[in-house]
């Protein structure tokens, strides 16, 4: 399996609970197989993976930002 591809089905696999819960509060449900067909499906996981990143990087830049700006005393 390429590197894409096991970065793919970890994305998937991540986000299958939160799109099922989703479906559910929405009163649409969809089972484990059809969520992982969904993300893997048209380069889904990749771009859930793309702002996984970018929202991870944000949270640490404005965390260290927050650190050093007002430092806890």
């Amino acid at each position: 399996m390429t590197k894409n591809r096991n970065r793919d089905r970890v994305t998937a696999e991540s986000t299958v609970f939160h799109l099922m819960r989703l479906a559910i509060q929405n009163r649409c449900p969809v089972s484990q197989e059809q969520a992982l067909v969904f993300f893997n499906q048209e380069g889904r996981a990749q771009e859930m993976w793309k702002h996984m990143m970018e929202a991870g990087l944000d949270f640490i830049t404005s965390s260290l930002l927050r650190q050093y700006i007002a430092p806890r005393p």
